[in-house]
Formats: C-alpha cells, structure tokens, sequence
C-alpha cells in the first residue's frame, strides 16, 4: 500500500521532517539495510586483517594499494550520473501515474448522451462503461503483478464480472499475436454506433463527443502498455550500477586506516621540524558510511520506482484503482442518471456579492487584502510629462550616438538628453499640452547626422511675448 505523509507535512514547523525518519514502512532504512549491513562487515574484515594477519613489510604495500584506490574513487563522476538518472526515473514514475486510466470524463459523457430510463437504456450504459472497465483491466493485468495474482487467467476476470462467458469465447476467438487489451474498446464503437442508430444518442455531436472520450481513455491505456514495453536503455541502467558498486568497492580499500606517508607523523607522535600531521585513526569510517547511505540509498529509490507496478510499499494501488473505477463509474451511469436533486434558490440569490462565513480558526484569513497584481501598488512618477499620451512617428531608425546616452553621458559630462526617455521619436501630443514648453526637431538640409539629432526648445508663449508693450 501507498505511503502516504501529507498531512504529517502539511504546515512547515520546526523538526518537520524530522518525525519521518522514524518510519519503517516505505522507509530507505528497510530498502537498505542488507546492502549496508554487508559493506560494515567487508570494512570491518579488512581493517581487522590489515591489523592483526599483516606484517610490517605486508601493511606498508596495503597502504600504497589503499592511498591509490582512495584517488582512484574520487575520478568516478558518481554525483553526476546517479543524479541524472534518479531525475529521469522519478519523471517517468509520474508519467506512468499520470497514464492510469480513469474513466471519470468518459462516465459523465455516458450519462449525459446515451438516454432512455427503461431497461435498453439502462443496459446500454452498464454495458458501454463495463467494457471501459474490462479495457483497463486486461491492460493492468500485463503490466501489474498485483493485478495479475488477482486475476490469473480469464476465467477469474469473468467470475469478477467484467466479462460475460459470451463476451470471453468472442475474445479467444479472435487469433493475434499481440495484446488484444484494445478489443472491448472496439465494442464499445459497435455498441455506441448502434445506441446511435437505435436513437438512444440523439445526434452525432453527442456520438462523436463519446468516441472522443474514449480515444483518450484508450490512449492512456496504450501508453500504459508502451511503458511497461519500452524500459530505460539497459545500458544506462548497467553504467550508474557498475558507477556505484566500483566506487565502494575502492573505498572499502582506499578509506581504511593505513599508516602515514612517509614524512608524516602519527597523531599521537609529536611533530618534528619538516614532518606533518597525519590522518586520525577512527577506526570506524563515518564519513564513508555516510557517503554509502546517500549513493547507495539513491540508486535503491530507482530501484523502487523505475517499476512501480510491483509490489514494494511505495508502488501504485491498482487493485484499489480498479475497485473504485468500476464501483463510481457504474454509480454515475445508472443510479445516477436523471436522478437529480431539485433545484433550489441559493443561500445568496438576493445578494449582490456572496461571501461564504468563516469559522473562529479561519476568520483572520478574510481580514487579508486580495491580490489585484503585482503591479498594483506600483508607485508611478509624480511628474505629469511622463504620463503624456503620444503616437509613435513612423520612419527608418537612425544610430544614435554614444554620448546620447544618459549612462554614458554623466561619465563624459554630456548633458545631451537620452533619445529614450524624451519625446524626440515621437510625434504629436494627444490632448492640450501640460508643459510650457514644446520639444521639436530641426533638421537641417545638408546637415551632419549632429546637427540633424539636435533638439531645440522653443517656447510656447513666445508669440504673447512679442505682444506685450
């Protein structure tokens, strides 16, 4: 059965996840503890024959032998290969999910297009969504082994009510060397096809609408099917195993406590003049044993999950998908059908804005602002230039000079306007001008690029200057 944690993780509070590393069920502690258990017993058999069966001459060749393999270790690019395969097995772990068929759409198209309340039409329904479900179960029994011990043969899938003992002998009957999981759904077509004709779909929108649904339920089932038939190359698989495996296999050499290189003192010698410290003898290898539980323990979890239709803790609950699925979808299309609640006013009819109450624990969440945007309380600029409507004149783009720039400019002491941020590539101002001043371009004829992106003011009050006395 599925492990499941999400209400113990459903607000983020100190130690959170800390209460989950208790667990057994699902846990990587009961995925790795043979493995671990093994790789303490081979350290502890070499760090006892290093120390105890070895001579002198023996120990020093078993330290060079170690300090090699030690480097050696460290050229393995495990990070980078175990990560990049665990990334692709957890994606394909979701895409499988996410290819369980689930006849919830196709149930509600059923009910909504294949009419009549007497025993045709009721028959019609049971039937056409019965065959949806017996899809999808041949299906899951060649991908799941948990389907599959519950339904060994076809005889159990008839006994189960999928099938009818008429329906099994026109199944064996039909001769293919493949997966015959798509033949109910052909009789679906035949059966909705004639439903049509028997004017039980009322129009063929309806009829194509219900053929539409089942497409996409037996698409889902196909892809189910290419899953389990198209692994991830095996020789990928093979590489970040032998990666693994190598990599412990130097370190259970290269991490024991071997005596120092020559011109390094032991740590419990003092240090004389031109000799250096070397490693602590801990005997037991923490780091390494550390190292072990996060490498190993990562390539365990795609062992979990690059099939999750087996029958470890964490893999898919098929035979609960199949109960439910058969057990809502005939619910919807026979009890269900034009058995309606009557239609009532709501709590809200008079109301021009309906609010929901709130309960004691959740009141302060209506005290909250709605979000209107980002943007929605963006201060905007207190001069009035800048919120000037202007049309864009349309005409070639011309190079503007470096020194135009404002950024540019203040390093130079140009004080030149940026071309950017001022009304020179714009034409006319929509509405009465707010300034007293009016910015206009004068380009002489035969004039050098400067002269022609030069920028003049002109005032506009000028004329009732010259009529003043």
């Amino acid at each position: 059965m599925t492990v499941s944690y999400t209400l113990k993780v459903a607000e983020a509070r100190f130690g959170g996840f800390s209460g989950l590393l208790l667990r057994w069920r699902g846990s990587i502690y009961k995925l790795l503890y043979k493995e671990f258990l093994l790789f303490i017993a081979l350290y502890a058999l070499l760090s006892i024959t290093y120390r105890l069966l070895l001579t002198q001459e023996q120990r020093h060749v078993y330290a060079q032998v170690a300090r090699y393999c030690n480097r050696s270790a460290d050229l393995i690019p495990l990070s980078f290969v175990l990560g990049f395969y665990v990334t692709l097995v957890v994606n394909r772990w979701w895409a499988q999910y996410t290819s369980i068929p689930l006849p919830d759409q196709l149930m509600c198209v059923i009910s909504a297009s294949v009419h009549g309340v007497d025993q045709r039409g009721r028959l019609l329904r049971r039937t056409l969504i019965r065959y949806a479900n017996l899809a999808s179960v041949l299906v899951l029994r060649s991908v799941s082994t948990r389907v599959l011990k519950r339904f060994p043969t076809m005889e159990h899938v008839v006994d189960a009510g999928f099938m009818s003992q008429e329906e099994r002998k026109k199944f064996e009957s039909l001769k293919s060397d493949f997966n015959k999981y798509w033949v109910p759904c052909v009789w679906f077509t035949n059966l909705a096809a004639q439903a049509r004709r028997d004017g039980r779909i009322r129009d063929d929108i309806a009829l194509c609408l219900l053929l539409e649904e089942l497409n996409k339920y037996r698409a889902k089932c196909s892809m189910l099917f290419h899953y389990d038939w198209i692994s991830i190359p095996l020789v990928y698989t093979q590489v970040v195993t032998i990666a693994v495996y190598s990599f412990f296999a130097l370190s259970l050499v290269g991490r024991q406590f071997v005596e120092p290189e020559a011109g390094a003192a032991k740590p419990q010698e003092p240090l004389e003049p031109g000799t250096t410290l070397g490693d602590l003898d801990m005997y037991v290898p923490l780091t390494t044993l550390l190292q072990f539980f996060f490498y190993a323990g990562w390539l365990k979890v795609a062992e979990q999950i690059i099939n999750p239709f087996g029958e470890d803790d964490d893999d898919f609950e098929t035979n609960q998908l199949i109960d439910r699925n058969l057990q809502v979808s005939l619910l919807s299309v026979d009890d269900m059908y034009q058995n309606l609640p009557p239609a009532e006013k709501d709590l809200y009819w008079d109301e021009d804005s309906a609010q929901p109450p709130y309960t004691v624990a959740t009141v302060g969440e209506s005290m909250r602002p709605s979000f209107l945007g980002s943007t929605f309380n963006l201060r905007m600029s207190d001069d009035p230039e800048q919120n000037l409507q202007v049309e864009v004149s349309p005409g070639p783009a011309r190079p503007v000079p470096a020194a135009q720039t404002p950024l540019l400019g203040r390093f130079l002491g140009v004080g030149a306007p940026s071309p950017a941020i001022s009304l020179r590539n714009f034409g006319r101002i929509r509405g009465p001008p707010r300034t007293p001043h009016l910015l206009r371009f004068r380009a002489e004829e035969g004039g050098d690029l400067e002269a022609a992106d030069r920028i003049d003011e002109e005032a506009s009050g000028s004329g009732d200057e010259a009529q003043e006395p």
